[in-house]
């Protein structure tokens, strides 16, 4: 089988030993090197173990043969434009069935028109974990209220919408909520 652990682990910034001591019971790093080279069989069990370490869907760590990637020309920081240090390719993120899109149509705070927001829907008892994220969440009617969730009172959700002046909106009982995880811009 062939895996994504090296890649996902390199953009997550993450060590071998990191993500070895991230493992739940921990391993060692050296088991990590070989299951990202295949020196190692990766079981769907170490799949699973490797996922949860990095955050991350254990279909995030599986190459299929017709799946797309790209390879990486340049990292951009402070210091400007270099080629990575080793070869690296990028894979697109896979679509699942909890994921959503939202299109900003005109531009409002940090986003401009035409951006698109891909979102991961959450169960209620997941909301904590989008606490001081954008959110989209629905309303009665079929309305949607959108903004950085600054707050959870019991049942109730406090967003800030974006933009300047924007007035906080309170959410009861939402049955979820799509949290934003990847910006897509076209230039």
């Amino acid at each position: 089988m062939i895996t994504n652990i090296r890649e996902v682990r390199r953009a997550k910034r993450m060590t071998l030993q990191q993500v070895a001591d991230a493992c739940v019971p921990p391993t060692t790093a050296q088991t990590i090197g070989r299951l990202e080279t295949g020196t190692r069989t990766v079981s769907v069990g170490w799949l699973n173990r490797i996922a949860a370490a990095l955050g991350v869907a254990a279909g995030d760590l599986v190459r299929l043969p017709e799946q797309a990637d790209l390879p990486l020309a340049a990292e951009v920081g402070h210091q400007g434009a270099h080629a990575p240090k080793h070869q690296q390719r990028v894979v697109p993120p896979v679509v699942l069935p909890a994921h959503v899109a939202v299109r900003i149509s005109e531009s409002i705070g940090d986003y401009r028109a035409g951006d698109i927001l891909w979102c991961e829907r959450l169960a209620p008892e997941a909301f904590a974990t989008a606490l001081n994220r954008d959110v989209l969440a629905p309303r009665p009617a079929g309305r949607f209220a959108f903004g950085r969730m600054i707050g959870r009172e019991g049942d109730r959700l406090l967003l800030l919408p974006p933009g300047a002046g924007s007035r906080q909106v309170v959410i009861a009982d939402a049955p979820w909520i799509a949290v934003a995880k990847q910006l897509v811009r076209g230039l």
